[in-house]
């Protein structure tokens, strides 16, 4: 076990032998593996030990009725308007307790400082370990805590993932049930697998001056651990989604040859029946859900664009016979919700109608939510997010409230979801919130210098983790809260998983929030993205032209002179590659890359140099 549950004490643990000895996912788990039968009934068993719940309750089926009514009994979750949004509710979490709480959350090694480099917070393994002792002994007295064993990735694919969480926060067992694979389906997968990353989450009292978020990635014979306390919040309490499927799954990904990534996963479809399968990776509210669930503005639907979804947050790589192929780890959506509307994302829309769970929203007098963006004016009477009668000053949504709903609803859902294989990929795009600068779309001139591209992103704050908004900040690949080592060793990942490749991606920089002097919103985003995507399947294709630029390939003009609404002098300043801008970007971005030291990849530096120079001359 991690942690020694009672020093100098031994706690009679025949009850909770008793109640685990019933589960029927033991049983059957120990037909399929017993080793890791065993291992999971010991772990469950010490966990209990060190926690003390008053119950054990273990998640066996995706039957999530009992555990709502519970829940709609305490008050946890509120019934919405079951004729507008059946079988859907909303939940309020602690004021204090809303987004990813960065600061809390640590790397944990034996090694040192170096293992994670500056963008992560690190703490020696023994160490956080003595800190985390105190406030998980006992915490769950008078509680249950339940077990919830659940897979990422298709059904029987060997690129997939076991994970257990164990909580005693019905509010997190209710979105694991969305956003993973639960119950007997998974029993042979997880068999198959002979491990799994396991999870200890304690609400403990909520404390925030006591909240931490811990990895240790050595731990649990280096399948890797996960300890969280004193939060109840989605990004720091689910276990599965940042904490395994990106920061532990990161450092595993890079020690066995695969990559796991912040990045949506979607199908383009052309009028001729070519398929391209891009990736993307944005920061949280900067419009990844939005692209991933894209539709066709109406004059490029008639024409036979279309897209379908594989995945909207997370997508894990695989290269097979030379080519990368992407699935998507998780099964449901927690995604963020204000400025989510039919016009803006239908699709959304659609999806969160039924069967949801809300977080952090509006409610209006009639029992139906509402968040900012939904509609063009606010309801005559709406209680805002923490349950007060909102009075027309702030927010009523919180700007991260989040809607949790499983994928299967999503309306044009690819039907390679399931593909235990995954798809192709031919594209990557990497993008956020820049308001200057960053031309609408280019393309890199190599692979070198598309890692550089995505190493060089910087994005302005949301309000997807505690902190200022609105601050630019250094974010490569969307993934610097996310990479669970040295962000510089992950660079070298990138660049010798390309080496693997005998078709590589091709990488592109995209920026759908360039504004103007007025600060209005150059580009009309959303639908229209799918020009931009055109141009991407057209370069992948060869049979779209790209002009040559200090920093990679740009569309001609030509290239959106169908778009309606938009005047080709804006076009042309979308696409205007700001030569000596970028060579400032360059040298500022050159002092985040030399607090990596000498980690830092000299091949990332030569191609740095290439582009730099570039700028200079031309």
């Amino acid at each position: 076990m991690f942690i020694d549950a009672e020093p100098g004490a031994e706690r009679d643990l025949s009850g909770y032998k008793s109640m685990i000895g019933k589960s029927e996912f033991l049983s059957d788990l120990r037909r399929i593996n017993r080793e890791v039968s065993d291992s999971l009934f010991e772990d469950i068993l010490q966990t209990a030990a060190l926690l003390a719940p008053e119950n054990i309750v273990m998640i066996e089926s995706d039957d999530r009725s009992d555990l709502i009514k519970g829940m709609l009994e305490t008050g946890m979750l509120l019934e919405l308007n079951q004729n507008e949004y059946p079988d859907s509710y909303l939940h309020r979490s602690n004021v204090n307790d809303v987004a990813r709480s960065e600061k809390d959350t640590f790397i944990c090694t034996t090694g040192s400082a170096d293992d994670v480099g500056p963008t992560n917070n690190w703490m020696h393994t023994e160490k956080a370990l003595k800190i985390l002792t105190p406030l998980l002994r006992n915490s769950m007295n008078g509680k249950t805590m339940y077990v919830v064993p659940y897979w990422l990735g298709p059904k029987g694919s060997s690129f997939g993932d076991a994970g257990v969480e164990i909580t005693n926060n019905a509010y997190v067992v209710l979105n694991l049930m969305i956003i993973t694979k639960v119950g007997p389906e998974i029993t042979e997968s997880f068999g198959k697998k002979g491990s799994y990353v396991l999870g200890v989450h304690s609400t403990c009292t909520l404390d925030s001056q006591n909240r931490y978020i811990t990895h240790f990635p050595e731990l649990n014979d280096g399948k890797g651990l996960i300890i969280s306390v004193n939060t109840d919040y989605g990004g720091n309490a689910l276990l599965s989604k940042k904490c395994h499927a990106l920061r532990i799954a990161t450092r595993r990904a890079s020690r066995e040859g695969w990559m796991a990534e912040h990045m949506m996963l979607i199908g383009l479809n052309e009028p001729d029946g070519t398929k391209t399968y891009i990736t993307g990776a944005f920061p949280s509210s900067s419009g990844k859900t939005n692209l991933s669930m894209i539709v066709a503005p109406e004059e490029l639907k008639k024409l036979g664009w279309a897209s379908e979804l594989i995945s909207d947050d997370i997508t894990w790589i695989n290269v097979v016979n030379g080519v990368p192929f992407g699935i998507n780890p998780e099964s449901g959506f927690f995604g963020v919700v204000p400025q989510t509307s039919y016009k803006t994302n239908p699709n959304a829309m659609k999806t969160i109608k039924s069967n949801t769970v809300f977080t952090n929203v509006a409610l209006d007098s009639n029992g139906v939510p509402f968040w900012e963006g939904k509609e063009e004016k606010y309801p005559d009477e709406l209680w805002d997010w923490t349950g007060k009668k909102f009075d027309g000053t702030g927010k009523a949504a919180h700007p991260n409230s989040r809607f949790t709903t499983s994928v299967r609803q999503y309306p044009y859902l690819s039907q390679d979801f399931d593909n235990p294989s995954g798809v192709p990929i031919s594209a990557f795009l990497y993008g956020g919130r820049r308001r200057d600068l960053v031309p609408l779309i280019y393309e890199s001139y190599s692979w070198d210098e598309g890692v550089l591209i995505g190493a060089m992103q910087r994005v302005e704050t949301t309000a997807a983790s505690t902190g200022q908004v609105g601050i630019l900040r250094n974010d490569p690949m969307a993934m610097r809260p996310f990479t669970g080592y040295n962000m510089a060793r992950y660079f070298d990942h990138h660049l010798k998983m390309g080496d693997a490749m005998k078709i590589k991606p091709r990488i592109y920089n995209v920026n759908w929030f360039r504004k103007d002097t007025e600060g209005k919103f150059l580009w009309p985003g959303y639908s229209y993205n799918m020009y931009v995507l055109r141009w991407v399947a057209g370069r992948v294709h060869s049979k779209a032209k790209g002009i040559e630029t200090a920093v990679g390939y740009v569309p001609p003009v030509e290239e959106f002179r169908d778009v309606k609404g938009v005047l080709p002098k804006v076009i042309s300043d979308l696409l205007r590659v700001d030569t000596k801008g970028f060579r400032s970007e360059l040298e500022e971005t050159e002092s985040f890359f030399k607090t990596f030291g000498t980690a830092f990849p000299e091949r990332l530096w030569a191609a740095f140099r290439k582009m730099k120079e570039r700028t200079e001359s031309f």
